[in-house]
């Protein structure tokens, strides 16, 4: 099994992000990571996947399925090298004063921050790569995680290539 981030445009509009798990549903596929946000142009969002899959024949079977939905703009296979790729995780973790100056030390190391302090908990931020949050994870265990939330992957490629290259892109006319 190997990982592959799908990075894919479609039109901003209700039902889309529906649409594509609905096709990954019904083919027995299971998305890993699945993040979606707006773009640059209000119109397009960006949808970031990450599917595990066993062979090259099934990526491209889920490639082709997506370019048949309508909203779906452009497909872009990111491979690790060539793109920037990150992961947002909040972890609350027990601490008390005399536990919290050595989870601050473990956090600032991996460039983290603290975003709340209580009596009896810190909630860290992090950034990274999900082999980067992992560790940091890790070395928190000991202390006691409370709660834990984690965005999905969220990628962009590296140099000055756009995925969403107007030139290329012909949306739909709504006819008022």
């Amino acid at each position: 099994m190997k990982t592959h981030t799908l990075s894919v445009l479609v039109q901003n509009q209700p039902g889309v992000l529906a649409r594509i798990a609905g096709l990954f549903a019904r083919r027995g596929y299971n998305i890993e990571s699945l993040a979606v946000g707006i773009t640059e142009d209000p119109e397009l969002s960006r949808i970031t996947i990450l599917v595990n899959v066993e062979t090259e024949l099934i990526l491209e079977q889920i490639v082709k399925q997506l370019n048949k939905l309508i909203e779906v703009l452009k497909i872009v296979e990111l491979e690790e090298a060539a793109a920037v790729q990150r992961e947002l995780v909040l972890i609350k973790v027990k601490s008390g004063p005399t536990t919290r100056g050595q989870i601050i030390e473990i956090v600032n190391l991996f460039r983290g921050k603290t975003v709340d302090v209580h009596n009896d908990s810190m909630t860290i931020e992090a950034t990274g790569s999900p082999d980067k949050l992992a560790a940091l994870l890790q070395l928190l265990r000991p202390y006691g995680v409370r709660e834990l939330v984690q965005s999905g992957m969220v990628a962009l490629g590296r140099g000055s290539k756009s995925l969403a290259d107007r030139a290329k892109i012909n949306r739909p006319k709504v006819l008022n």
